[in-house]
């Protein structure tokens, strides 16, 4: 299973130089099996230059939406396949008791937020509310969980030939947690992330900042290694940075965790273009998107 990283940032886009080399586009996530089923996991800014690379690609493409806030479908207007003709993409979001998928994209999708109607697209377009349980797109066996944030959201556990992954880049497990982590089978999101080989997750915040933002759906660093801890994970991988966060910053941020961290998984930074082939608790081959 091949992952690379096309949008780190959480909550705005937030380009400029002191983001450039952790990245400014929003939550857009690339997966890809042995046999070459393409996923887009969420379709913040970082989509557009995924839907480029995919232009002289003849394949099916899935979109998994963890939810419709703006910073992870802003980028879906401008993802390319939309716009070939017969091009077989499928769109997947969480279910809402009141508006089928298809209404809820259409509020941006159409004027006057966005020229072009999501009926009026070209391609082979289908959308689906997404399961709760498990399901298969291509070779891949995708689970999914509501999980802690506000509105219906949930989270991503993927897998093939027994190597697995969780996608939760929105994500408070701690709220309401006087002492995070509290009781296993009460932590939102953790049947996604037990034993993963790779570990996709919400890292918004330091504890100091999170202590004013209670409630808005975030993690701290230090709760997502809590978290990365209690479900086992080989790897964690950092996400979700927040837009006021520099460069200069999160490298602060990721040296402290890792500075004697004794955990037993490791910690990845999430910078825009990393690219990893996920094997099995071994250690990633890591390259830059070309």
């Amino acid at each position: 299973m091949e992952v690379a990283l096309w949008g780190t940032r959480g909550s705005l886009a937030s380009p400029g130089p002191e983001t450039v080399r952790y990245g400014g586009n929003t939550s857009c996530v690339e997966v890809r099996d042995s046999r070459g089923t393409v996923l887009a996991l969420d379709a913040g800014t970082g989509i557009r230059r995924m839907g480029d690379s995919l232009l002289s690609e003849d394949c099916r493409v899935d979109v998994l939406l963890t939810h419709l806030h703006m910073d992870h479908i802003q980028g879906l207007g401008f993802f390319a396949p939309l716009y070939q003709e017969g091009r077989e993409v499928h769109i997947w979001g969480p279910q809402s008791p009141t508006m089928p998928i298809q209404d809820r994209l259409a509020r941006y999708l159409s004027p006057p937020l966005f020229p072009v109607r999501l009926r009026d697209l070209p391609c082979k377009l289908t959308l689906h509310d997404v399961p709760l349980g498990e399901f298969m797109v291509g070779e891949l066996c995708v689970k999914a969980r509501l999980v802690s944030h506000p509105g219906h959201t949930v989270g991503y556990r993927i897998a093939e030939n027994g190597v697995s992954m969780a996608y939760i880049p929105d994500h408070e497990p701690a709220l309401g947690w006087p002492n995070f982590p509290g009781p296993a089978e009460w932590i939102s999101g953790l049947e996604l992330a037990r034993g993963v080989d790779l570990l996709i997750h919400d890292a918004q915040y330091t504890n100091e900042e999170y202590e004013a933002h209670v409630g808005w759906g975030h993690s701290s660093l230090e709760q997502a290694m809590a978290f990365a801890e209690v479900a086992g994970a080989a790897r964690l991988m950092t996400f979700h940075h927040d837009p006021e966060h520099s460069d200069a910053q999160l490298d602060r941020m990721i040296e402290r965790a890792r500075n004697g961290h004794s955990r037993g998984f490791e910690v990845i930074a999430g910078t825009e273009g990393l690219r990893l082939t996920i094997e099995s608790r071994k250690p990633q081959r890591r390259t830059a998107i070309a």
